[in-house]
């Protein structure tokens, strides 16, 4: 790693940290605060909007390391003005609900920005061979992306979990290029999610003292959805080692959609009955739920992704054993289904 590459990533911390601190002044003075509810995992008011410092200080990290030679410039075209639309459009909704459908028309343009640039997955590999997606390439690339997008939104629910979730899978990721395509500078740009969220993790760790917010949980989502997208690009292979890194969230949130959907509930309406909501009201805390996830991460998604990643193991059938215990405790932990009262 280059000099200029630690200073990017040190720096990027370090204004993480320092931003998300003025964010919340900001957040405070302007009563910027997510209320506690019926539906809500906190019991005190609590600034949100956090995840504005994160998007500022990745989207400017991303700029500095494409003008400087260490990243493609085409991920930073891709990167940026699509994440700059999604922390706008969470940092107004964090301000002022916007209509659903606003948000939607958003996430769909800035997915297909991302994919414009990046260009979809057009095959998947299975086996010894491929599947070829035809024309579907391009609509299911986005759907994907507006899925994640979607989905960090609904796991952005109790202290340091999106943070983390973030982290873990950045790292991972970073961690496969280190192995299948050593002696590049890929690794660059999911270690700068990393460093950006890591100053915020600072503010967010259980008890929070902000919340990223749409600005933050949108924005991430759309991150690793493109760095999924850009893996993919570097390696094939690597598309399905990053479904596999992003399992405990895919996981949890499809599972609950689908119960829900399944039940005839408003799935669109917020609610807290996914598994890591059950899970923190069962064991009276967020620490550990977050801090379970962290480890489902590292110790169990990591491992099969890089066997995934290394040729070792077929990606489908990665995905199906790294997802098959997950969906087990999802079930278990009753997701999808009303919380106790």
């Amino acid at each position: 790693m280059s000099l200029l590459g630690v200073a990017v990533l040190l720096l990027a911390l370090a204004f993480s940290w320092w931003g998300t601190g003025r964010v919340r002044r900001f957040a405070l003075a302007r009563t910027v605060l997510d209320v506690p509810n019926e539906r809500s995992s906190h019991s005190t008011p609590t600034p949100r909007g956090g995840g504005l410092a994160i998007a500022a200080v990745v989207l400017a990290g991303m700029t500095v390391a494409a003008l400087a030679g260490l990243a493609r410039w085409q991920l930073a075209v891709a990167l940026v003005p699509s994440g700059g639309a999604m922390a706008l459009l969470g940092w107004l909704d964090d301000r002022r609900s916007l209509p659903a459908w606003t948000r939607l028309v958003v996430h769909v343009i800035a997915a297909s920005w991302v994919i414009h640039w990046l260009g979809p997955v057009r095959a998947l590999s299975i086996g010894a061979g491929s599947l070829p997606l035809g024309w579907l390439a391009i609509p299911l690339s986005i759907l994907g992306i507006v899925w994640l997008v979607n989905l960090f939104n609904f796991m952005d629910g109790i202290d340091g979990i999106a943070s983390v979730e973030a982290i873990t899978v950045s790292l991972g990721g970073t961690l496969l290029y280190g192995l299948v395509v050593s002696g590049t500078t890929h690794w660059l740009a999911p270690l700068v999610v990393v460093s950006a969220t890591l100053g915020f993790l600072v503010w967010n760790w259980p008890p929070a003292k902000i919340f990223m917010g749409d600005a933050g949980s949108g924005f991430l989502g759309l991150m690793l959805g493109a760095l999924s997208l850009h893996a993919a690009w570097v390696a094939p292979r690597l598309f399905w080692s990053w479904v596999i890194l992003l399992g405990a969230f895919v996981v949890d949130a499809t599972v609950t959609l689908i119960r829900r959907v399944v039940r005839g509930e408003r799935f669109y309406e917020a609610h807290r009955s996914h598994a890591y909501q059950h899970a923190a009201q069962r064991w009276g805390a967020h620490l550990p739920v977050t801090v379970a996830v962290g480890a489902i991460n590292l110790c169990w998604l990591l491992p099969i992704a890089l066997l995934v990643a290394l040729g070792s193991l077929d990606g489908l059938l990665g995905v199906f054993v790294a997802y098959t215990p997950i969906v087990a405790a999802a079930l278990w932990l009753r997701a999808g289904k009303p919380a106790a009262a």
